[in-house]
């Protein structure tokens, strides 16, 4: 998988990341604080990636910051998954980026 093509699919997922981001927001306090930390660090994370892909292309650095934002996706999946009586807008976003980024995984694996 090209650069560029990484880099449009990780700016994808920020998309989904954002409105994961929002369906936190929306619900209010009735969201652990586990996953708003782990969407939270998720978006972090995939602003450095995003950033650091406009400037570099070394294939190794993009299965690097991949597999970051994968185990982020993991942790805040993870999260959801233990959790009771999440908002289902906040689950669906957070199963939604997690998807995108294990197929982006596989793609650059």
């Amino acid at each position: 998988m090209q650069a560029n093509e990484v880099q449009k699919r990780v700016t994808q997922i920020k998309q989904t990341i954002q409105q994961a981001s929002q369906a936190c927001d929306s619900a209010g306090d009735s969201v652990p604080g586990n996953i708003k930390s782990s969407i939270e660090k998720l978006g972090q994370r995939s602003d450095q990636a995003a950033k650091t892909l406009q400037q570099s292309s070394d294939e190794a650095s993009i299965r690097k910051f991949v597999d970051e934002l994968e185990q982020l996706g993991d942790q805040a999946k993870t999260a959801c998954d233990g959790a009771a009586n999440v908002d289902q807008k906040v689950k669906d976003a957070v199963n939604k980026a997690h998807q995108e980024l294990a197929q982006l995984k596989h793609q650059v694996h």
